[in-house]
C-alpha cells in the first residue's frame, strides 16, 4: 500500500489575534498615535465622498472608510527612511505614512499641526485634480506619490506596483540600510501574475518586501470566495516559501504587533513576508453608497462589520484603559473634521452661477494647460557637456570587433566607472555572456550586479522601474527578445514609461532596457518582432538603435547618462557583423538626437536604422539611384533628427523608409505620417516605404524570408520611387 506523508510549509503560516494583556501592555503613545490617524483618514474620506457627491472630483473616489486599521496599524511603527506603495484605493497608506513623516508623535489633544494640515490640503488638492497636489494634478486619487516621505505612489492596475516596491526593497538592501518597503494591495491582486512572480523572486533573492494583502472580501462586486478556492488567501506565501501572518484588520494593534514580528524577520535578512488583514470597505467600489445599495452584499454582512469598526474599537479599548474618555474621543473627531473643513476651504468657493449653496474650484488653483505635456521625457539636459564623436571625425586609432563584443565591451566599461549599474535578465549570468555573449566577461568582474533572473519578465522589469525610481542604481534590463516585453506589457508602458510624467514630471525613471531583433533566426512568430513601431508611440520612451560597434558603443552610454527610461534595440544579425571602433575609448557619447548620413544623395532621401542601413546602402549599389542614405539612431519623436531628415527632404523632394518587420506593428508607419504633415509641401510623391509582409515571421525558412524586408525588397523599393521621379 502506498505511503501518505503529509506536507507541512516550509515557512510558518500564523494567525495572529491580540487579548486583553496585549491592549494593557501597549503603549499609550501609540495607542494616541493610531486613533489619531485613523480619524484624519476618516475625517479625510468622508470629505472626499461628500465633494464627489458634489461633482468636483473628476474620476473615481475610491474611499478606504472600514480599512483604516490595517494602513494605520502597520505603518505607525515604521521608520521614515521605509517606503510604502500601494493600489487605486490608496489614500489611507499614503495619508498615514504622511502624517507618521511630519508628525511621528501624535497629541489627541490638539491633533492638527500645520505640518498635517498642509499634508491633508496637498493630498486634497492632488484628488482634485490641482497644481498644488503632491503629483501637481496628474496622479488624482489613485496615483498619490512623496518620494520624500517614503510614500513611493498608488498604482490604478491591480498588482501593477507590487514589482516596482520589489525594486524599492532591492535598492535599500543593497545600499547598506535595514530598510524595508511594503506593498499594499487588495485580495483581486493575489490571483494576479505580475505579484506571484514577485512573491517568487524577492523569496529567491532575500529581498525585504512585506506583501501586504488587504482582503476587504470583494473586488468591485465579486465575492473572495467566487475567485480562489483559497480564501485565505496568506496562504499564497506559503507557495513561495515565505513566513505569511493573518490578522484582523480591524484591530490596528493586531496588525501593528504582526509588523513588529515582520519587520524583525525582514530587517534581519531574511527575506520577504506576507501579512493579509481582513478588513471591509465600508462604502461600494467608488462612491458614497455601501454595496447593498447595488445588491451585492446582503445589509446585515456590512452592519456587522460596523460593529467592528477600527477606530471605535481602539477608543473603546483606550477608554476601558483609562486613558481617555467619550468626550476626548468626540473631540479628536472633530478636530479632525475641522482640519478638513479648512484644507476645502483654502480649495474652494462659492459658485455664483449654481444652485444656492454651490460650491466650486478656485480657477486659480487648477495647473496651467501648457504644462500638459510637460515632463513626458526629461529635456535630456544631463547630457550636457558629454563628449561626443561621430566615426567619420573620430581622428584616434581603429580597430575591428565583432558588433557583440563591443556590446559586451561598452557594458563592462560602464560598470567599472558608475557603482550604479545593475544589469538583470534570463541567463545572462550563465553561458558566457548569456545567449548570445552580450554580458561576457561581467559576471566574472561583477558577480553581485549581474542578476540572473527567474523567467518572470513582470517581476523582472517592474523590479528595475522599482529600482531605477528609487534613485540609487541605474538598471540595464535585458529581455531575450522583444515580444517577451508584451508578457510585461505593464511594467513596460503602465509603469515604467509614464512614471515620470504621472507623477508629475520631475521623477527620473533611469532604467535602460536591450532588446534584440531576431528576424531570420527561425524561431518564429513570438521571438523575432521589431519593437521600435510600437514603442515609438509609448509615452516616456526615448529609442536607440546602432547600426554598428562604433554607433553603439555611443549610443548606449548616452542612453546609460540619461534620466529617462531607454529602449535599446539591437539585432541578431549584427551581433556575428564586424566594425571599427577606437581602440581603448569606450567613454564618448554619439551627439544627442543627431542621425548620420551614410551616403549623400540628391534624388531621394532614404530613412532607416538597425541591420536594413547597410541593406538600404547595399540596394543603392545595386540601382544606381542616387539616394541619400540616413541611419536614424535615435528613434523616439522627441529625439528624432528632424533637421538633418527635413534638410534631406528639401534636397531630394522624396522620402522612402526603409525597415524589416511587419507591416501592422511598424515604425514606419507613424513616421510617413509625421514627415507627409510636416514636410508636405516639398514632396513631389507620397512617402514610400519599404516593410515586411503582415504576418509575424513564422519557422519555415521560405515563409520567413517571405515575411521580413531585405536588399531585394529595398530594390524594389527604389525601383518604384525613381519611377514617381522619373528616373530608371
Amino acid at each position: 500500500m502506498t505511503e501518505k506523508i503529509q506536507l507541512s510549509p516550509k515557512e510558518p503560516w500564523i494567525e495572529l489575534r491580540t487579548t486583553p494583556e496585549d491592549w494593557r501592555n501597549a503603549d499609550p503613545s501609540l495607542l494616541e498615535n493610531m486613533l489619531g490617524q485613523m480619524h484624519l483618514i476618516r475625517a479625510f474620506e468622508e470629505t472626499v465622498l461628500q465633494l464627489a457627491g458634489e461633482g468636483l472630483v473628476h474620476g473615481p473616489a475610491h474611499s478606504s472608510i472600514g480599512q483604516e486599521g490595517g494602513a494605520v496599524g502597520s505603518i505607525v511603527g515604521l521608520r521614515g527612511t521605509d517606503a510604502v506603495n500601494g493600489s487605486h484605493r490608496g489614500h489611507h497608506q499614503f495619508l498615514a505614512k504622511a502624517i507618521g513623516y511630519v508628525a511621528p508623535n501624535l497629541d489627541v489633544t490638539n491633533l492638527v499641526n500645520e505640518d498635517i494640515q498642509v499634508v491633508l490640503q496637498r493630498t486634497l488638492a492632488e484628488i482634485l485634480g490641482l497644481a498644488q497636489g503632491y503629483c501637481r494634478g496628474r496622479g488624482g486619487s489613485m496615483h498619490l506619490q512623496w518620494k520624500e516621505a517614503g510614500a513611493l505612489g498608488t498604482n490604478a492596475i491591480v498588482g501593477g506596483g507590487v514589482p516596482l516596491g520589489a525594486g524599492n526593497a532591492w535598492a535599500q538592501q543593497h545600499s547598506g540600510t535595514s530598510d524595508l518597503t511594503v506593498s499594499y494591495f487588495g485580495d483581486g491582486a493575489v490571483n494576479i501574475g505580475s505579484v506571484l512572480e514577485t512573491m517568487n523572486l524577492t523569496a529567491a533573492w532575500d529581498i525585504p518586501l512585506v506583501f501586504f494583502i488587504e482582503n476587504n472580501l470583494y473586488a468591485v462586486s465579486t465575492h473572495v470566495s467566487e475567485v480562489t478556492a483559497e480564501e485565505r488567501l496568506s496562504g499564497r506565501g506559503t507557495g513561495f516559501g515565505i513566513p505569511s501572518w493573518r490578522v484582523d484588520g480591524m484591530d490596528p494593534l493586531a496588525v501593528h504587533l504582526a509588523m513588529q514580528e515582520i519587520a524583525e524577520h525582514v530587517r534581519a535578512g531574511k527575506g520577504p513576508a506576507v501579512i493579509e488583514a481582513e478588513v471591509y470597505r465600508f462604502f461600494h467600489q467608488n462612491g458614497p453608497f455601501p454595496g447593498s445599495a447595488f445588491g451585492y452584499r446582503p445589509k446585515d454582512e456590512e452592519e456587522s462589520w460596523r460593529q467592528r469598526d477600527p477606530l471605535v474599537r481602539v477608543a473603546n479599548e483606550m477608554i476601558n484603559l483609562g486613558l481617555l474618555d467619550q468626550q476626548m474621543v468626540d473631540n479628536v473627531r472633530v478636530q479632525a473634521q475641522a482640519a478638513m473643513e479648512k484644507a476645502v476651504n483654502e480649495l474652494l468657493e462659492a459658485d455664483a452661477n449654481g444652485k444656492p449653496g454651490a460650491r466650486k474650484i478656485r480657477e486659480e488653483l487648477w495647473p496651467s494647460v501648457d504644462f500638459v505635456n510637460v515632463g513626458v521625457r526629461g529635456d535630456a539636459s544631463e547630457l550636457n557637456g558629454a563628449r561626443t564623436e561621430e566615426f567619420a571625425t573620430h581622428t584616434g586609432e581603429k580597430e575591428e570587433v565583432r558588433f557583440v563584443d563591443a556590446v559586451a565591451a561598452v557594458m563592462d566599461r560602464r560598470m567599472e566607472t558608475d557603482s550604479r549599474i545593475v544589469v538583470l535578465g534570463e541567463d545572462i549570468h550563465r553561458l558566457k555572456g548569456g545567449t548570445n555573449g552580450a554580458t561576457k566577461g561581467l559576471v566574472e568582474k561583477y558577480p553581485d550586479r549581474i542578476l540572473g533572473t527567474p523567467i518572470s519578465e513582470n517581476a523582472f522589469a517592474g523590479l528595475g522601474g522599482g529600482m531605477a525610481l528609487d534613485g540609487r542604481f541605474r538598471p540595464v534590463i535585458e529581455f531575450m527578445y522583444p515580444d517577451f516585453m508584451w508578457v510585461a506589457a505593464d511594467q513596460v508602458f503602465n509603469q515604467i514609461g509614464k512614471a515620470r510624467h504621472m507623477f508629475g514630471g520631475d521623477a527620473a525613471v533611469p532604467v535602460v532596457i536591450r532588446t534584440k531583433v531576431a528576424m531570420g533566426s527561425g524561431y518564429g512568430s513570438q521571438h523575432l518582432m521589431d519593437p521600435a513601431g510600437i514603442m515609438a508611440t509609448a509615452p516616456g520612451w526615448r529609442i536607440v538603435a546602432a547600426s554598428n560597434p562604433f554607433d553603439y558603443i555611443g549610443l548606449m552610454n548616452a542612453a546609460l547618462a540619461l534620466e529617462d527610461p531607454v529602449l535599446v534595440i539591437e539585432h541578431v544579425d549584427l551581433y556575428a557583423s564586424k566594425g571599427q571602433i577606437a581602440v581603448g575609448d569606450y567613454d564618448y557619447q554619439i551627439p544627442f538626437g543627431k542621425a548620420a548620413i551614410k551616403r549623400a544623395g540628391n534624388d531621394l532621401t532614404v530613412l532607416s536604422y538597425l541591420s536594413m542601413v547597410n541593406h538600404s546602402l547595399e540596394a543603392v549599389e545595386q540601382t544606381g539611384v542616387d539616394a541619400e542614405v540616413i541611419d536614424l539612431r535615435w528613434l523616439d519623436r522627441a529625439s528624432l533628427d528632424w533637421d538633418t531628415i527635413e534638410a534631406s527632404i528639401k534636397k531630394t523632394n522624396a522620402v522612402m523608409i526603409v525597415e524589416q518587420g511587419a507591416q501592422g506593428t511598424s515604425y514606419g508607419s507613424w513616421l510617413s505620417d509625421e514627415i507627409q504633415r510636416r514636410f508636405f509641401d516639398y514632396l513631389d510623391q507620397p512617402v514610400q516605404r519599404v516593410h515586411g509582409g503582415e504576418a509575424s515571421p513564422s519557422i519555415s525558412k521560405v515563409l520567413e524570408r517571405a515575411a521580413i524586408a531585405k536588399t531585394e525588397e529595398v530594390v524594389a523599393g527604389l525601383k518604384r520611387s525613381a519611377e514617381g521621379f522619373g528616373k530608371n
